[in-house]
């Protein structure tokens, strides 16, 4: 445990930030999975959404969010005729 108090602050920070982190990548990963059995357009904009807020809050790198909507389409794009 830190003992310098704004080290103290800091570890606090961290750990709320982890666990908001944590639940929003859950929250996207189920969206992805909702689109894999679901496959429509609406299921699409919403993780489109999602990957978009994360990438602009930093909780991953903009390209993932990239590759992310990309894989998401083409998954919309697959489906069995």
């Amino acid at each position: 445990m830190p003992i310098i108090k704004s080290a103290q602050k800091a570890l606090r920070q961290t750990r709320k930030r982890t666990l908001l982190n944590k639940s929003k990548k859950r929250a996207l990963k189920a969206q992805i999975k909702k689109l894999k059995t679901k496959k429509d357009s609406q299921g699409l904009g919403t993780v489109y959404s999602l990957a978009d807020k994360m990438a602009k809050s930093k909780v991953f790198h903009k390209n993932k969010a990239q590759r992310i909507k990309s894989q998401a389409a083409k998954i919309v794009g697959s489906k069995p005729a």
